[in-house]
């Protein structure tokens, strides 16, 4: 069913604490045009900086999740995120005083309330899914880290999480409807860490707006009634601290039996709203943070950008194993008859690699002159070959390709082993070694039924067309 995209309908705010810094700090929603999407703004720096959230701008990932853009940083955004994308929420202005939002309880609740209280207004504008139409894969053995993402006609959770620990142990989780279970059974689960984490970090000089009451801390080492004490301390809880019955510090109750897993169900919805575009996938996670959680929208935004690049240059239905054809060439690449030397482009992955073909035919023009009664195709065409397919990789990388030229700058290690001739079929390979805004360096190779035959690197200048 075809949706619109929606805002809010008010400015609404929300104030309290900062987690790492304990400072109190203050967040802003304010309704947005259509297609702006979701955009952090730090009104305490001049200018009021803006940082769009989507995984472009992520510079850290490790505890939690950072955006950034220059030397203005935004920290653990995944909560207010999480409560944003849960509402399905497409364009939205975030305003803050501060380099973190408030913790609240340690949940995405307090945001889904305020944002609740503001009203949602339909906008007129039609929502773009990213539809998963094949299996997406992630897994880090060194971490114990698996996910997988599968098709479906909304957005599905599966989490499992299997900590060494009998307070927490094995817990699994399941959202079938991001609709109808994201406000009550995922939005309150707070945070939780072990407790020689907290240590660590305050004795870092982070989490020092953490208590009780924003985060569930699960002991995970025996302590003494002189330990609790210090604890009490280090923290500034007025309350005695104690250890209750079911192994978390200060015997908090949770909200849910299996609060933890929830609320990596919660971290999960807020990583994945850094795609910038609602998800229709059944994601399946085992074991996983925020660095592999940003991993995966990587991979998944590669195949959204592949499909991007078809539905606008590709105008017939292509045969499998084809990404693009000749007509859809011909609207990217300048070049016409007889300088157009790619047929099909049968693979692309945005900024890393493109796989395209050159049917070489006895036709070819320069056949009748280069090495008559021996032909074979010249040297300098199939490095040309191999820079028209990684003009077509440049897509991806630069704003407004069809306004743009890519002139060639300097050429090394190209070796040709093998002649090309008639009858033969190129497979060219190039790879993006690196990318700016006005040059870039590519790498190439060219086969024959598997044999390389030509390889060279190459930089081009990118020009105004």
């Amino acid at each position: 069913m075809l949706r619109n995209q929606r805002t809010i309908g008010k400015s609404v705010s929300f104030s309290g604490i900062g987690l790492h810094t304990g400072s109190k700090t203050t967040i802003t929603f304010k309704p947005a045009e259509p297609n702006t999407g979701i955009r952090f703004i730090r009104k305490d720096i001049d200018g009021h900086p803006m940082i769009p959230a989507n995984i472009e701008h992520v510079v850290d990932n490790f505890r939690d999740t950072t955006l950034g853009n220059g030397s203005v940083h935004i920290r653990q955004v995944e909560h207010v995120l999480a409560g944003v994308y849960g509402l399905e929420i497409d364009n939205v202005l975030i305003e803050l005083d501060s380099n973190e939002p408030p913790v609240g309880d340690g949940s995405a609740l307090p945001f889904v309330e305020i944002l609740k209280k503001a009203g949602f207004v339909e906008q007129d504008a039609p929502r773009d899914y990213l539809e998963i139409e094949e299996t997406i894969t992630y897994s880090d053995k060194k971490n114990g880290v698996d996910m997988v993402v599968f098709p479906s006609d909304e957005l599905r959770i599966t989490f499992m999480v299997d900590y060494k620990n009998p307070a927490l142990g094995t817990q699994y989780t399941s959202m079938y409807s991001l609709t109808d279970e994201f406000v009550d059974d995922f939005a309150p689960a707070r945070t939780f860490c072990f407790l020689h984490e907290v240590e660590e970090l305050h004795d870092q000089g982070l989490i020092q707006g953490g208590n009780l009451d924003n985060a569930i801390v699960i002991v995970d080492r025996q302590l003494s009634d002189e330990e609790l004490r210090v604890l009490a301390r280090k923290f500034g809880l007025d309350e005695k601290v104690v250890l209750g019955t079911n192994g978390i510090l200060g015997g908090r109750k949770l909200r849910f039996y299996n609060e933890p897993v929830r609320h990596k169900t919660l971290d999960l919805i807020g990583d994945l709203a850094l795609l910038g575009v609602p998800l229709k996938a059944h994601v399946m996670a085992a074991r996983s943070g925020h660095a592999a959680h940003v991993a995966l929208v990587k991979k998944i935004l590669k195949v959204y950008k592949k499909r991007q690049i078809t539905s606008k240059y590709q105008a017939r239905p292509l045969k499998k194993g084809v990404f693009l054809d000749i007509q859809a060439i011909e609207k990217i690449l300048p070049h016409r008859y007889p300088f157009l030397l790619i047929d099909r482009i049968l693979d692309l992955v945005p900024k890393e690699r493109v796989v395209g073909i050159k049917n070489v035919t006895f036709n070819e023009p320069y056949f009748r002159g280069h090495f008559p009664g021996h032909p074979i195709m010249p040297g300098v065409l199939i490095v040309e070959a191999m820079a028209q397919t990684g003009a077509v990789l440049l897509l991806d990388a630069i704003e407004h390709p069809e306004k743009k030229l890519a002139y060639f700058m300097g050429m090394d290690k190209v070796r040709f082993r093998k002649p090309v001739r008639p009858g033969d079929q190129l497979q060219i390979e190039v790879e993006l070694v690196r990318y700016r805004s006005t040059s870039c360096k590519m790498r190439g190779r060219a086969f024959v039924s598997g044999e390389l035959v030509c390889e060279a690197e190459y930089m081009a200048a990118i020009v105004d067309r």
